[in-house]
């Protein structure tokens, strides 16, 4: 079995999706696990991703007990995927998602089964995840009625079991899933918040590019994502030359566009 080990260190963009649930990665091409758990084990690798976004650095709000207290957005995210023969995947994805006063959590597990086709053409896989999903409010608010009920000053947190589902249909040079996160969608009461539904549509395709002997290939990416309030559309393009290093164009639509290299 081929085992391979990928570190991933990249700068991330980032949009609120209903009440700042889910970070947004631009390299998300390079993250698939944490939002399809069919993709677990792909390829018959071992692979370690680690993700860490610093947005907007050095944003202050007054601090409550006096000076200044960072406000930007700042998220780590951690994913393993192994593959563990048989058709069988296996993944592991935590992230940590902060933004001014609320913090994310999340660690979910996922397996993968990839062989529900024949031999000898494309693979599907089908994914679950499990895991626990847990938010928590600071108390450094800035108000203007100190004695407003509805503004929490004890820093309060909840957490909640979190499912997920995901199909994969791939081949050598193309691949379509379809995925599913936060399918309990429990109302975290404590916190007045809902947890929504996600749902995601991602393909790509590879094409070669002739080099004059030096392998260089064009890929393309494309993921739509959903929670039915609010919809998000990402493409990319990107070349890789000789298998080692790539560079390339991601734009999403209405929000950002953005280099990589």
């Amino acid at each position: 079995m081929k085992r391979v080990l990928s570190i991933l260190l990249v700068v991330v963009a980032f949009s609120s999706v209903k009440a700042q649930q889910d970070p947004q990665f631009t390299q998300w091409f390079n993250d698939k696990l944490s939002f399809n758990p069919a993709v677990a084990g792909l390829n018959d690798a071992h692979c370690f991703s680690l993700f860490y976004r610093n947005q907007w650095s050095g944003f202050t709000a007054p601090n409550a007990g006096g000076g200044d207290v960072a406000v930007n957005p700042k998220t780590f995210m951690f994913n393993y995927s192994g593959y563990f023969g048989n058709g069988i995947g296996g993944g592991l994805n935590f992230y940590n998602d902060q933004l001014g006063n609320e913090t994310n959590n999340i660690v979910k597990f996922s397996g993968a089964y990839h062989n529900l086709l024949p031999a000898g053409g494309p693979k599907l896989s089908a994914g679950l995840s499990l895991g626990l999903y847990q938010k928590s409010l600071g108390d450094n608010w800035i108000f203007i009625d100190e004695n407003d009920p509805s503004i929490p000053n004890q820093g309060p947190s909840q957490g909640t079991f979190d499912l997920g589902l995901g199909l994969y249909l791939y081949d050598s040079d193309y691949y379509v899933g379809l995925s599913a996160t936060h399918l309990t969608a429990a109302d975290l009461d404590e916190l007045g918040i809902a947890v929504a539904r996600h749902y995601f549509f991602m393909a790509g395709k590879d094409f070669n590019l002739p080099s004059g002997g030096v392998p260089m290939l064009l890929r393309t990416n494309l993921l739509a994502k959903s929670d039915f309030n609010k919809t998000a559309l990402d493409v990319n393009a990107n070349v890789l030359f000789n298998n080692m290093f790539y560079a390339g164009l991601s734009y999403r639509l209405g929000d950002a566009i953005a280099p990589m290299v």
